[in-house]
Formats: structure tokens, sequence, C-alpha cells
């Protein structure tokens, strides 16, 4: 397991703005990334400071990306599946286990919802999105995992230690990780059922499946589903944080489309640089005994 001074989960205008400032302090500083962005899909951006004629999204990130390059950035093409705070702060990937000092969470806006009747209003009645949280109340009991790739893959393993029996529900995509000797169902889904509370799922071929709990872990782990886990403060808008962008965590900060507000770059550039700053802070602070 490798240790540096600084993680930054996610490339974009938050995470790399960031990044400016704890390479330019010296630090050790990782990102992680998908490689996936909304912005991508920006043709022209016309709005953000400096560029007259405008600027494609994509082009705007890979831009950043050379910038934190250029100064000592490692950029780690990979997914986040869980962060964990109880022994020093640890980042999970598929790659590997990394240990740092501080932590920043840029990874943009929650991922939307699969569009299934009785998903929504199940949600928080057996419906869940995070293992670490609510996966002892399933405990001996079925439940199953939505999703295809490795962020279902973690969420199914977690499960498997406390439930009765986990079932992967792929919704008709074919798997991308290894769920090793647990069922994998690709059928898709009609529907979420249950009343009060979740009584089980309804194939498109009509056949059923009871369970006591179904967990949402679509696509590539949001920084919400990331921070739920870790037992960070979530409000209405998104991560919770404080003048400095940190969470209630110490150590861990949060900044651009992940904590709400105006989704703009202009505002994500901002809360970086704030949260790089205090990022420096925070570990000189630790270095020296100081509390934070």
């Amino acid at each position: 397991m490798e240790y540096l001074d600084c993680i930054i989960v996610g490339s974009g205008p938050a995470g790399v703005s960031a990044a400016l400032y704890t390479l330019r302090a010296g630090l050790k500083t990782l990102l992680i990334s998908t490689g996936e962005s909304g912005l991508k899909k920006a043709d022209r951006i016309e709005n953000y400071y400096g560029f007259p004629q405008g600027i494609s999204g994509e082009m705007l990130l890979h831009s950043g990306e050379d910038q934190a390059q250029r100064l000592g950035a490692r950029i780690l093409q990979s997914e986040v599946t869980r962060i964990e705070s109880f022994d020093g702060l640890r980042v999970i990937t598929p790659q590997g286990d990394y240990f740092c000092g501080a932590l920043l969470l840029a990874t943009g806006a929650k991922r939307a919802r699969p569009n299934l009747p009785g998903l929504a209003e199940l949600e928080g009645k057996g419906v869940s999105a995070c293992a670490v949280c609510d996966g002892f109340f399933h405990r001996g009991k079925p439940v199953a995992v939505l999703g295809s790739g490795d962020f279902a893959a973690a969420e199914a393993r977690e499960l498997a230690h406390v439930a009765g029996s986990v079932t992967v529900l792929t919704n008709g995509e074919q798997p991308s990780a290894d769920f090793g000797e647990l069922p994998v169902v690709t059928t898709p889904l009609a529907e979420v059922e249950g009343n009060e509370f979740l009584s089980g799922v309804r194939f498109s071929d009509g056949s059923r499946l009871p369970l006591s709990g179904l967990f949402v872990a679509l696509g590539k782990a949001s920084a919400a589903d990331l921070a739920r886990a870790a037992g960070i403060l979530i409000g209405q808008q998104g991560i919770e944080v404080d003048a400095q962008m940190q969470t209630n965590i110490p150590g861990i900060f949060a900044a651009g489309d992940c904590v709400g507000g105006l989704l703009q770059i202009s505002k994500s550039v901002g809360e970086g640089a704030v949260a790089g700053m205090a990022i420096v802070n925070f570990l000189r602070q630790k270095k020296q005994g100081k509390p934070n």
C-alpha cells in the first residue's frame, strides 16, 4: 500500500485547481480519475474567464490535467470504490489501496438513478445506496446489488459478510467486473415491489425475486456514495463542508459540484483553490503537532 500526502478523487476543474496548490507546496499528490466527465459533452464553453473564442469542455479538461502533470502530479486512471477513515485515510480502488494525509472529493454531481417504478418510493425502506451504512439491517436476509461494474462488485463483497444471500442484478447490462461465485442475473428489471417496505423485484419476463434489501450501485461511485459510506455528512444540496471546504471528518475535503450550489466551472475552480490551500495548511499543522 502506498502513502501520499494528498489524494484528490477527480481530475476536473475543482480537483486540478486544488492540485495546483498542493503540488506547488511540495506535497506528493495523486489524482484518481475515471476519465469520465459531463464536461466532455460541452462542445463550447463561452462563460469562463480567459477564453474569448470559447473552449471545448474536453480541451479544458485535458489542459488542466497537463498543467497538473507538469507540476509533478500523478494521475491514476481508476475508480474509487470506497474511502475509509478508521485508522488513517484509506482510498480503495481495483488497482490497490492508498493511504494519505488529506483527501479531497471532487468527482462532480451525483449520478441519476435508474427510472424503475417503485425505486424512489422505497428509498430508505429497503432500497439503499450504501452497503456499509445499511447492510447490518439485512443480516441473514436476501439482498441484491443493482449494478454491473467495480462499484457494484465492491458493494456485493461488503454485503456478503452480513447478508444471508447476495444476488447481482445488472438490469440487462453485461457484467464488467468479477463477482466471483455470486449469482448474477442479467434479465432487465420491470419494477421494484413493496408497500411500506421493499418486498422484492419483478423482472421483464414476469419472474420475481424476494428481497429484504436492494443496494443501488450503478456506474461509478459518486462523491455522495463515497461520502455516505465514510460517515461524511450530506445535506440537501450535497456534501456538507465548512468555509475551508472541509467535511465533518478532519482531513477530508470536498469541492465542486458534489457540494451543490452553482454548478459552474468558475465556482468549482474557486472552491478547488480554497480546498487546496486548506489541505496545505492542514498537513503543515499536522506535521507540527498542532490541532486542526
